[in-house]
């Protein structure tokens, strides 16, 4: 596992997670599960299942946002005969503790290893993808790194390779931080990635620009990759923006 102690024990920690302490009750059709990670601890997910034959997608969603806000996205996804599954992080939503890189990562190990559980006990164990949207994209890639036998592909949207030129790009204040070894370790980790992987960037963005897509996809070790841009989308709105282009890369890319 990637040591991320450098940024989770400097005053970097405070700007990089925005998080919400919101919950919805559960929508008709899906239900919420808590994974234990840590004594007193649990983490919030939410199965949106709509079809027992149909593949799931584990979703890491972005900063700032918590599972419940996917109930009205979750249906986009069941067009395409996908069912979804969103994880939170500590103190997002209904979870417990405070985040930090290092528990992000540590608690998606546990995530991916009780949703194959609970999709096996239950039948539902269809293939399983994981997706992460900007922050996300931390914990899907060191998944997609750790357990390319349990996963079947890496699905990456708004996601960035350098957390160092980030770190910049945001003007957060990192002086007198030594975040090479972060660099080079995160560097390393995502060449040796050997899952199929679709990167999927916005034209506009403004927050992680599209050049972190471009070196994302470059860096990235799976002999199967995919990149697509969406014209004039900027972060936050590559989904709805892209419509149609998005979710047919989506499709085709877990039907290949």
């Amino acid at each position: 596992m990637e040591d991320y102690s450098a940024i989770d024990q400097s005053p970097l920690i405070g700007f990089l997670f925005y998080p919400r302490r919101d919950f919805s009750a559960c929508p008709q059709g899906a239900f919420d599960y808590f994974v234990p990670v840590a004594p007193g601890i649990s983490i919030s997910t939410r199965f949106y299942e709509k079809d027992k034959g149909w593949p799931w997608i584990l979703y890491f969603h972005g900063n700032g946002e918590v599972v419940s806000d996917y109930d009205e996205i979750a249906p986009l996804y069941h067009r395409q005969q996908i069912n979804l599954i969103l994880a939170d992080y500590r103190g997002y939503g209904a979870s417990g503790g405070s985040p930090t890189f290092t528990h992000l990562i540590k608690d998606g190990h546990k995530i991916l290893e009780t949703v194959i559980e609970t999709l096996q006990e239950r039948n539902l164990n269809k293939g399983l993808w994981v997706m992460g949207r900007s922050m996300g994209s931390v914990v899907a890639l060191d998944l997609a790194r750790h357990f390319p036998d349990k996963i079947r592909g890496l699905i990456i949207e708004s996601g960035f390779a350098s957390v160092t030129r980030l770190i910049k790009h945001l003007g957060l204040p990192s002086r007198g931080i030594d975040l090479r070894a972060v660099e080079e370790e995160r560097l390393a980790m995502i060449r040796e990635i050997s899952l199929p992987a679709l990167i999927i960037h916005g034209e506009e963005d403004n927050l992680v620009p599209l050049q972190e897509g471009k070196d994302l996809y470059q860096f990235l070790g799976s002999p199967r990759k995919k990149l697509v841009v969406i014209p004039n989308a900027d972060h936050n709105s590559v989904m709805f923006h892209g419509l149609e282009a998005y979710f047919k890369s989506i499709r085709e890319f877990l039907a290949s």
